[in-house]
This record gives C-alpha cells, sequence and structure tokens, in this order.
C-alpha cells in the first residue's frame, strides 16, 4: 500500500509539470519578446522630421549640411 501512495505522488508531480511546460509552449509564441532598439543617427531623425512634415525644406537643407559638416570634422 505504502508503494501505492508514493506511485501516485509522483504521477502528481508529473502532471504538474506536464500542464506548466504546455502553458509555457503554448503562450511563449503569443507573447512578444522586447527587442533591443538601435539608437537613431542625428541625421536619421532629421530625415524622420522632414518626412513627417515637422520641418520645411529650407531648415531641413541646413540642418543636414551642418550634420555632414560635423560629420566630417570628426572622421
Amino acid at each position: 500500500m505504502h508503494y501505492i501512495g508514493q506511485s501516485l505522488w509522483g504521477m502528481h508531480v508529473f502532471w504538474w509539470l506536464f500542464w506548466i511546460v504546455a502553458i509555457v509552449v503554448l503562450f511563449s509564441p503569443i507573447t512578444p519578446v522586447p527587442r533591443v532598439r538601435r539608437r537613431e543617427t542625428p541625421l536619421e531623425i532629421l530625415q524622420r522630421r522632414y518626412a513627417a512634415g515637422e520641418i520645411a525644406t529650407a531648415e531641413y537643407e541646413e540642418r543636414k549640411a551642418k550634420l555632414e559638416s560635423d560629420t566630417k570634422l570628426t572622421k
């Protein structure tokens, strides 16, 4: 009789582990994995703002020239 009790306890633990693993496997594709975003360069930020219409063409050209001249100085 003592053997049956231990056997059932082992099955009980097995089923808990089974359901925990099953839930993790089922919900892991649904949960998005946070991705590390790379930092935008100043030129990319400027291009995005220009494309969104936040700045005018003249201001875009002026800032782009300034960024490009600063980039040439640092290289």
